[in-house]
């Protein structure tokens, strides 16, 4: 089984209503499919871009700007509905800040197939931004989609860094992981990088992460924006080195890439290492905790 995938490099614009950004949303996705993806990925916070429709009071205050975004909730599903059926891909949306009630948000990727269906994950852990702005809460269930015969989970950002949810997926039949991502400093994203390149490492997984890019002024929460999107595979026999199969540079927006799951599957019989085969050792009770010696 092989499936082309599109993760994006996602320079944040300041769309003046909902149709400008529903034009650029729709002509990047459509680049992703000339392209020859099955798969496109856009970034975490996609949905805070939708601010900057509402007065400068309302998009330079995230209190604010998470409430007046829901007016475009059903428009958003509307276009990334219509969008996943006219391509014939499916698409991960970014992440929209979706009201729960009582001035409560979840950060929540939505997941659109080309068939009309509709899922998503929500994020599990809250960096330390999200926790101070007081309202977001995490999320409650992971998940593992089904996309044309090969199961792929999601992990927003921050998510990418906890081994065992992501272990989770993958002993639910997950061989790739879509990265939703946004990070405002060199730090922040080399973090999520190293996270991605370890889940791929320990799970013997594909991993695609998308990015935010640029400076957004006018945004509390999208100010200062870096990054590059890739795919990522395991450091092994037949597979890049680095780990990295495909990224962006400068201005490009796609970084493109056709994964072959047979392959990926089949380089367990020459791997120099298999720590996904190999992790259950580290659970045996003699090793599980740290015994302190004197000296």
């Amino acid at each position: 089984m092989k499936l082309n995938v599109a993760t994006a490099k996602w320079p944040v614009g300041e769309p003046r209503d909902f149709s400008e950004f529903a034009a650029r949303v729709s002509a990047e996705i459509e680049r992703a499919a000339a392209q020859g993806a099955d798969i496109a990925v856009l970034p975490e916070y996609l949905s805070l871009e939708l601010a900057a429709t509402f007065e400068s009071g309302i998009s330079g205050d995230l209190h604010a700007s998470l409430a007046a975004i829901q007016a475009h909730r059903d428009a958003w599903l509307d276009l990334f509905t219509q969008l996943a059926r006219g391509t014939g891909l499916f698409l991960v949306a970014g992440t929209f800040l979706l009201d729960l009630g009582e001035g409560r948000y979840r950060n929540r990727a939505d997941v659109f197939s080309p068939d009309g269906m509709h899922q998503w994950q929500d994020k599990l852990q809250l960096t330390g931004f999200e926790k101070a702005v007081g309202v977001i809460a995490p999320g409650d269930q992971l998940k593992v989609f089904d996309l044309r015969g090969v199961r792929a989970g999601i992990a927003i950002c921050y998510d990418s860094e906890f081994p065992l949810p992501v272990r989770a997926q993958c002993e639910a039949g997950a061989r790739l992981l879509l990265v939703p991502s946004c990070t405002d400093t060199a730090a922040g994203a080399t973090r999520v990088r190293v996270g991605c390149l370890a889940r791929a490492l320990e799970n013997r997984c594909f991993v695609a992460q998308s990015v935010t890019a640029g400076d957004a002024p006018w945004s509390p929460a999208l100010d200062t924006n870096t990054g590059e999107a890739a795919i990522y595979t395991p450091m092994d026999v037949g597979l890049p080195a680095d780990g990295v199969l495909a990224t962006t540079r400068n201005d490009t927006v796609w970084a493109v890439a056709t994964l072959d799951f047979g392959a990926l599957e089949a380089s367990r019989a020459h791997a120099q290492v298999s720590v996904d085969r190999d992790w259950p050792a580290q659970l045996r009770p003699s090793i599980l905790h740290a015994r302190v010696e004197p000296l």
